[in-house]
């Protein structure tokens, strides 16, 4: 608290401002206000237009290094076009042999559905199974089309005309595509709707005001509004990536940081109302008194997420400077927009509980609370610190244990989607009654002269069930090859098609024996490569990509972590002046996440059930959780500093836990409601970010800052501040 809280109550008030400095006064908050209106104006429509600048492509994250990143680039050589295979499986309803007069329904059927829009011309004929219960067809749609209204109108049309007794599913990677973006559907409405709902009902439970609450959410409305008008435009222009994901933490993130910066400056304004009569004046204290620590938290975060540039997968490093930007306009609205805003409802603000101008209350107080829970929890970590920090280490410590049981190497493609999916069910089906990587092929790039050894090589893998080249001469576009070479389609003498060539390179595809998506698949795609290992073979597809995804993200993974670690040591140091007070807030930050990965992993595996989870997640939960976790240590231990400059260590633990109690609960409570909210859309890798961080936020703000870092702190005194000034000052402390 600043130094004049504690001056005499008769202490002479500032002289009134005059004329022309309070027309400035008044001015310069009416233009910020205006100009965030303004800005919000022209990001608020940009809402619902995110998916035009945006991509869920996975191939389009990878690196450029990857095998499948360079098949990718030069299939358009040899298919011809951009279209995303749909693979629709018609299947007997009671298990037995599809009839002759079925087969020609599905037939008709089958060719009427090439006449919709958004379906490509090179769909394939009706190809049965061996069993005869099941038949497949091949489908291409347009990538310029709308993938999840073409996905949505095949399969209704091909339900209507199907023959009684057969089921229709819609899969293959049209159909995850299209669950992927119905999953992302409800990002620019339900999800903004709950985490705002959320924040709003906590803040007013909080502050028993209606008012204050809306102020602070059109602070971080606002911001939102204007970094969406930013990164819009330069998703526009081709500087930044977006996808679903980075979108909807993007909304969260902002709103997240925004409240919670707000909630310290409102906090800050309410302690200056009471020895401050002139609004002005409490704005201006309340700034100068909130400024550092927001920097430094933003900071912190920033810096956290531009750390992510240095990742190999393009869905981590594009995330960085998205959120980054994020971050500096809820700092912005922080620092410009709420004191304006402030400055218009003065004491107002607060309705009904409006502070009151008191300082004789404050004097007599000396600036901290003398009752109320803060206060006792402060009074009980002074007598009793070192049983405090043990046990809650401990405590913590066995939480973290569980962190061993996290499943982080990756999930199948069919589990992205949380809830029912026609894609995974359809895939199961396919899956029955012909080879699992139907529709989904490796494609495997090999020298012209190479082309038969590297056909061998595939057919000798127990994983590969067929192989067939490119060739434009074939009806298909693909011709088989086998132990013999490349088979002529006809009867006896017809010649046998000729493999299209670029380059000097042909295009192979290997129909794999298990599920594109599956662990069986990924283990056959690294087989192959070992086995090609040394020719100028390059693997990819979707098995692939998802391979080299998960090899990226790894590496991103031991990369990343360690940085920011680093990074954010650094930055505490400089704003504590002290190595030992920012070594031990780091350690109790990352105790705090391994805890929240540990008590995640035992809930993923055993009350939820899920498959297992991508190698991103602990990245992504250990930038938000360090980056804003170590917010409230940065929030309570700035305070304790200036606290114990005047009061000694011990005591300044006490006052900086009292006096910032409430309002980094209420932060926490914010932030921690607001990541929960991601839950609402259904992709696995957004609920697990969810839990992990919401949970881990909660455990920051109530056992970490309240308990783990003021014990610490307590028991360790003066010392904590080494090797600066203030751990060798004179205050009277043992």
């Amino acid at each position: 608290m600043s130094e004049h809280h504690a001056l005499p109550a008769h202490a002479a008030q500032p002289a009134a401002p005059r004329p022309r400095r309070r027309w400035l006064r008044i001015l310069l908050p009416a233009v910020l206000i205006v100009l965030w209106f303004a800005g919000a104006g022209a990001g608020g429509p940009l809402f619902g237009k995110v998916d035009e600048v945006s991509s869920n492509d996975q191939t389009t994250y990878l690196p450029s290094s990857a095998d499948a990143t360079a098949v990718r680039d030069v299939q358009g050589d040899f298919l011809g076009d951009d279209s995303i295979p749909a693979i629709v499986v018609f299947s007997s309803n009671d298990g037995t042999e599809l009839t002759d007069d079925q087969l020609q329904a599905i037939d008709t059927a089958a060719s009427d559905a090439t006449s919709l829009s958004g379906i490509g011309d090179e769909s394939s004929p009706a190809i049965p199974s061996e069993d005869g219960q099941a038949v497949q067809l091949f489908v291409p749609i347009d990538a310029d089309a709308e993938v999840t209204d073409v996905v949505a109108e095949l399969g209704e049309t091909l339900r209507d005309d199907a023959p009684p007794g057969v089921d229709v599913h819609v899969t293959g990677p049209a159909g995850f595509t299209a669950d992927l973006a119905a999953g992302f559907a409800g990002i620019d409405g339900i999800l903004l709707l709950v985490a705002l709902l959320a924040v709003l009902v906590i803040l007013v439970i909080v502050y028993r005001s209606l008012l204050l609450p809306l102020i602070v959410l059109s602070t971080s409305l606002f911001a939102l509004c204007v970094a969406l008008f930013v990164i819009w435009h330069l998703a526009d222009a081709g500087v930044l990536l977006l996808s679903g994901q980075t979108q909807g933490i993007l909304f969260i993130l902002v709103i997240g940081a925004a409240t919670d910066y707000s909630l310290l400056l409102v906090a800050r304004f309410r302690e200056e109302l009471r020895v401050a009569q002139d609004r002005g004046a409490a704005v201006i204290a309340a700034i100068k008194g909130s400024f550092e620590p927001i920097l430094a938290s933003g900071g912190t975060v920033i810096v956290g997420l531009l750390c992510l540039l240095l990742s190999d997968l393009k869905s981590n490093s594009t995330l960085g400077p998205v959120a980054a930007i994020g971050i500096v306009f809820a700092m912005l609205a922080a620092l410009t927009l709420l004191p304006a805003l402030l400055f218009a409802f003065g004491r107002t603000a607060y309705w009904p509980r409006r502070p009151k101008f008191e300082p004789e209350v404050v004097a007599a107080e000396d600036g901290m609370p003398t009752r109320g829970m803060w206060r006792r929890l402060a009074e009980w970590i002074r007598r009793h610190p070192r049983p405090i920090w043990i046990i809650t280490t401990v405590v913590l410590a066995l939480g973290a244990a569980g962190v061993t049981q996290l499943q982080a190497t990756g999930i199948p493609q069919s589990d992205l989607v949380v809830g029912q999916s026609e894609a995974r069910d359809g895939q199961a089906v396919l899956g029955e009654h012909f080879p699992g990587g139907s529709g989904s092929p490796a494609y495997v790039l090999v020298d012209e002269d190479r082309l038969q050894e590297t056909a061998d090589t595939l057919l000798a893998q127990n994983g590969v069930d067929s192989v067939a080249v490119t060739a434009a001469d074939s009806p298909s576009g693909t011709a088989t090859v086998t132990e013999d070479g490349i088979q002529a389609f006809g009867p006896p003498g017809t010649p046998a098609p000729e493999a299209t060539v670029s380059d000097g390179k042909v295009l192979l595809q290997a129909t794999l024996a298990d599920a594109a998506d599956s662990e069986a698949a990924a283990e056959t795609i690294t087989g192959l490569r070992s086995e090609l290992d040394g020719t100028s073979a390059l693997i990819g597809g979707v098995t692939a990509t998802a391979v080299d995804t998960n090899q990226a993200s790894i590496h991103d993974r031991n990369l990343i972590i360690p940085l920011v670690l680093a990074v954010i040591l650094v930055i505490l140091m400089l704003l504590l002046r002290s190595i030992l007070a920012p070594v031990l807030l780091i350690l109790t930050t990352v105790l705090s996440f391994g805890t929240a990965l540990g008590v995640a992993a035992l809930v993923f595996n055993h009350g939820f059930g899920f498959p297992g989870a991508d190698p991103a997640v602990p990245l992504y939960g250990f930038v938000f959780l360090v980056a804003l976790g170590i917010d409230y240590n940065i929030f309570l231990m700035t305070r304790v500093r200036e606290e114990s400059r005047r009061h000694g260590t011990r005591e300044g633990v006490l006052r900086g836990l009292t006096i910032t109690g409430g309002v980094i609960t209420s932060a926490g409570l914010v932030l921690a409601a607001t990541f929960a909210a991601l839950s609402v859309i259904p992709i696995l890798f957004l609920v697990q970010i969810a839990f992990i961080v919401a949970f881990g936020v909660l455990l920051d703000t109530f056992i970490v800052r309240s308990l783990l870092v003021p014990a610490l702190a307590t028991d360790i005194g003066k010392a904590i501040w080494w090797p600066s000034k203030l751990s060798r000052m004179e205050n009277g402390e043992r």
